[in-house]
C-alpha cells in the first residue's frame, strides 16, 4: 500500500513528467514558455534545470508547427509530450493531430507507431474568456485512432499521464486548469493507471452520476448533499474519453436505473451525448426515467466570472437532476 499525501494537482502532473523524463531518456518536453518561465500554469517549473535544454524545449508560438515537430519526434523514436497552453489553441494544430498522428498505425500497421501526448489545459474557473476557456474533447474523441484522457483528480492526473507517456498511440490529455491550485490526496511513489478505465469514486444504488475533468468534484458534492435526503448516489468518473469504459457506465445504471451525465463541455455534440446514446443501447430497459444531461449552453464561455460560475453543472444542479429523475422535485 502507498502512503498518501497532499500536493497540488499542478505538482501531480510536474512529477509525472519528471519521472517520465528521468526513466526513458527518449522523453522530452515541447511547448511555448515551458522553460525558464515553468510554463503558462507552472506545471514544468525546475524541469529545465533539472533535465537541460535539450530535453525541456522552448517553442515559438506556432502550434501547427510544434506539434508537427512532436509527430515526426515520436515516427523516430523518441516520446515527446507536447504542451499546448490553452486548449482553445489546440485548433491551430488540428491537422497535424486529425489527419497525420492519428492515422499513422492504421495506415502503417507495425511499421510505424506514434506515442505522442499532447497536455493541454481546457475549461473555465478562472475568468479568461471565451477563447481561454473551452473544453474541445468532443472533437477528439470523434477522430478514430487518438486516446483522450480526462482526470478530474490528482492522484489520476499523475497516474494517468505516466501510462500515457509510455503508450505507443498519440494521446490528448486533459487538465482542467481549474484543479492546478488544488490540494489533493496522491500516492508516494512509483504508479500508473490504466488507460481506458472509468473508476467509481462513490458507490450508491439509487441514481448514477456520470462526469469527468473538474465536474467529478461538483458531483462528488452533489452525491453529499443528496446523502442527506437519503438518497445514495454512485459517482462515476469517465477518467478515459475514448476509449470509452463502457462497461463500468453500464453495469451503474443496470443498479440504479437513473442516469445523471455533466460535463462542462458545451451540451450539443458532446461526450454526455454519447454516453447517453451508449446507455439507450446497452441498459434501456434498465432505465426507470429518462437520462438527465447537464453540460455548458451552446454559448461563448463569458468573461464575467458570475455568468462564467452560472454556465458550467453546479453540485446544486446535479443535485437537482437527481430529485428530478427520482421523482423527488418540487
Amino acid at each position: 500500500m502507498f502512503s498518501m499525501r497532499e500536493i497540488y494537482f499542478s505538482e501531480a502532473v510536474r512529477e509525472a513528467l519528471a519521472e517520465e523524463l528521468e526513466r526513458d531518456p527518449t522523453v522530452f518536453l515541447l511547448g511555448e514558455d515551458i522553460g525558464i518561465y515553468g510554463g503558462a500554469f507552472g506545471v514544468t517549473r525546475g524541469l529545465l534545470e533539472r533535465f537541460g535544454p535539450e530535453r525541456v524545449i522552448n517553442t515559438p508560438i506556432s502550434e501547427n508547427s510544434f506539434v508537427g515537430v512532436g509527430v515526426g519526434a515520436a515516427l523516430t523514436g523518441s516520446r515527446p509530450v507536447v504542451e499546448i497552453m490553452f486548449m482553445d489553441f489546440i485548433a491551430l494544430a488540428t491537422d497535424q493531430l486529425v489527419n497525420h498522428a492519428a492515422k499513422f498505425r492504421a495506415v502503417y500497421g507495425e511499421q510505424a507507431k506514434v506515442p505522442l501526448v499532447i497536455r493541454t489545459a481546457a475549461g473555465g474557473g478562472r475568468s479568461y474568456g471565451p477563447s481561454h476557456s473551452q473544453s474541445l474533447e468532443a472533437w477528439f474523441v470523434h477522430t478514430p485512432g487518438l486516446k483522450v484522457i480526462a482526470p478530474g483528480t490528482a492522484e489520476d492526473a499523475k497516474g494517468l499521464l505516466k501510462s500515457a507517456i509510455r503508450d505507443d498511440d498519440p494521446v490528448i490529455f486533459i487538465e482542467p486548469k481549474a484543479l492546478y491550485n488544488q490540494r489533493m490526496p496522491v500516492p508516494e511513489g512509483e504508479y500508473t493507471i490504466p488507460l481506458g478505465a472509468a473508476k467509481i469514486v462513490q458507490v450508491g444504488g439509487d441514481v448514477s452520476i456520470i462526469c469527468y475533468g473538474r465536474i467529478v468534484r461538483e458531483a462528488q458534492q452533489a452525491a453529499s448533499a443528496l446523502a442527506g435526503d437519503g438518497i445514495s448516489a454512485e459517482v462515476v468518473d469517465l477518467r478515459t474519453l475514448n476509449p470509452l469504459d463502457i462497461e463500468t457506465i453500464v453495469t451503474s445504471v443496470q443498479k440504479t436505473g437513473h442516469a445523471i451525465i455533466a460535463h462542462e463541455a458545451c451540451r450539443t455534440g458532446g461526450v454526455g451525448a454519447e454516453v447517453a446514446c451508449r446507455i439507450m443501447e446497452h441498459a434501456f430497459d434498465y432505465l426507470d426515467a429518462a437520462i438527465q444531461r447537464l453540460a455548458a449552453p451552446d454559448i461563448p464561455i463569458p468573461f464575467s466570472p458570475e455568468l462564467e460560475a452560472a454556465s458550467f453543472p453546479s453540485a446544486a444542479e446535479i443535485v437537482e437532476a437527481a430529485r428530478r429523475s427520482l421523482g423527488k422535485g418540487e
